[in-house]
């Protein structure tokens, strides 16, 4: 199945994508939020599906697409993945995965503006494969870490560079500012994708294609990336991994390129739809 979400930002409603339709599934399920994920939403709404599907309503015309998860417990994502992006940005590929979180007040919709945070003079640009959580998750063993994976979506990890790796402390303050995690369109539940160890994901600013990558190319895979940190925190229903980006960002050119006002980001993972954001200012109240 392929989840989406729709309405005003903190008004979504639950849809579901079919054969490139949009429905309205809110007369049968709350939200995709942590719930519905912890007991058992993917197969009961599939369920339902087979009984009521001629009983869908459309999606209203011109609704704005909201991020496929309800605002998950936590974010995390994982650095320096795919070993091109750690040569271009004079990074030495890890030896165990590079862990920080991205803030959710972060989370925006697939087609929502991008904010440049004030004062940046360094935001870039990330696509990335992210990892929905289906089930509570500690301690989980590798060979066991697929059974607690709901499906996947497209992510877009806006990063400000300087705020990153030049003002001290961690990664995190570079990576969580408000619209910096766009999400979705679409959470293509596991069953529908193929191979998720080969997929081509890719990204373009102002039509000139950036990163052209593969997940084919990830350092850890998506089982041990699932175990390694339930290592470190329970992972809940919903909950986002975000497993990294290929080379091609703006730190990593020569000149560094960053985004500005006026800006168009497009991007897409294959199976899991595309999406599109506009730069724009940070504009004070």
């Amino acid at each position: 199945m392929k989840l989406i979400r729709f309405g005003e930002p903190g008004k979504e409603k639950p849809g579901l994508l079919i054969a490139d339709k949009f429905y309205d599934v809110s007369g049968f399920i709350h939200d995709y939020n942590e719930s519905f994920f912890e007991n058992g939403g993917i197969a009961h709404l599939a369920w339902m599906m087979d009984q009521y599907k001629n009983m869908l309503r459309p999606m209203p015309a011109g609704s704005r697409i909201g991020a496929p998860v309800a605002r998950p417990s936590k974010i995390v994502c994982i650095g320096l993945n795919y070993a091109d992006h750690a040569k271009e940005t004079n990074a030495t590929p890890p030896a165990e995965p590079v862990v920080f979180m991205k803030s959710t007040t972060a989370i925006c919709g697939p087609y929502d503006d991008v904010i440049i945070p004030r004062g940046s003079e360094k935001t870039d640009w990330e696509v990335e494969l992210a990892v929905v959580i289906g089930k509570r998750a500690s301690y989980v063993e590798e060979s066991e870490a697929m059974d607690f994976v709901a499906g996947y979506c497209l992510h877009n990890d806006i990063s400000e560079r300087a705020y990153q790796l030049e003002m001290g402390g961690t990664w995190d303050k570079g990576k969580g500012c408000d619209t910096f995690a766009p999400l979705g369109p679409v959470l293509v539940t596991k069953d529908k994708v193929e191979n998720v160890d080969n997929l081509r994901l890719w990204l373009t600013v102002n039509g000139k294609l950036m990163q052209d990558g593969s997940t084919s190319n990830l350092i850890f895979n998506i089982p041990f990336l699932v175990a390694y940190v339930s290592r470190f925190m329970t992972l809940l229903p919903g909950d986002i991994i975000s497993t990294g980006t290929p080379a091609g960002v703006g730190l990593g050119m020569n000149p560094q390129v960053y985004l500005k006002p006026g800006d168009i980001m497009e991007l897409g993972i294959d199976g899991l739809g595309t999406s599109r954001q506009n730069v724009i200012a940070y504009a004070s109240a």
